[in-house]
């Protein structure tokens, strides 16, 4: 389903991503993990093109995207690779200024062209979905910060993603309200849902993991299964960290 190959970021001198090789396939759940600054979120944004990679190819589904020093996508590629990708921020990124029913809408109906209709049932289907059909009409300052969260799911499902993107979802919540969260992503792995999550939370990288790959200063050290890399890895680095990281 992704398929990451060569894959270079730089902001400025500063290399953050080296050669990022990665392949994860259909309905699985990939957990990135490792210290603050290792790349993992500059990765996760170049998979949907929220950062454009300075070299390398990305591939999502049947969409394929490779950039290079001469070669730089144009919009109309960028867009047509997003498409295939739902992102949520830990910062929720609501417009403050619609109702949770329009917010999940507003993409459906600008970038999709879908009828206020189609979308608005479509809304509904997925507030249902995510425990919250009660707070359609509230909007964003009227939820806590659970709620916030799972619209900004909802909304990320809405265009049929090929792929969910999760930018340490949790990270602006206290343990209660990511319990909320953390529900909701581990009911869509169990429906086949094909996600990849950058988290902090190691409780949850082993209960909904299927993969867990380990970052730091810009490469991939290790990877393997939830068993294999929390609870078996001989990598010094990757010991080191999970001894620092408490839940």
């Amino acid at each position: 389903m992704i398929n990451i190959k060569n894959l270079h970021k730089k902001f400025g001198d500063k290399e953050i991503l080296k050669d990022i090789n990665l392949e994860i396939a259909k309905g699985e759940t990939t957990i990135i993990i490792g210290p603050s600054g290792s790349g993992k979120t500059t990765l996760l944004r170049c998979m949907n093109l929220l950062e454009v990679p300075d070299s390398g190819t990305v591939s999502i589904g049947d969409s394929e995207l490779t950039v290079s020093e001469n070669k730089k996508p144009t919009e109309k590629e960028i867009l047509k690779l997003r498409k295939n990708t739902g992102m949520v921020f830990q910062g929720f990124h609501l417009f403050p200024h619609m109702t949770v029913e329009e917010n999940i809408m507003e993409g459906l109906v600008t970038v999709f062209k879908q009828s206020k209709k189609v979308a608005r049932d479509k809304a509904l289907v997925l507030l249902e979905k995510v425990g919250l059909s009660e707070k359609r009409s509230n909007y964003p300052h009227e939820l806590s910060g659970g709620q916030q969260q799972r619209v900004a799911i909802a909304r990320a499902m809405a265009i049929e993603p090929l792929v969910l993107l999760f930018d340490e979802p949790t990270s602006a919540l206290d343990p209660e309200l990511s319990a909320e969260v953390f529900k909701v992503i581990k009911e869509l792995s169990l429906e086949g849902m094909t996600m990849v999550v950058v988290t902090h939370n190691m409780s949850f990288a082993r209960e909904v993991g299927d993969n867990i790959i380990f970052m730091d200063n810009g490469i991939i050290i290790d990877k393997g299964t939830p068993e294999q890399l929390l609870c078996n890895t001989i990598n010094p680095r990757v010991k080191q960290f999970l001894n620092l990281v408490s839940d």
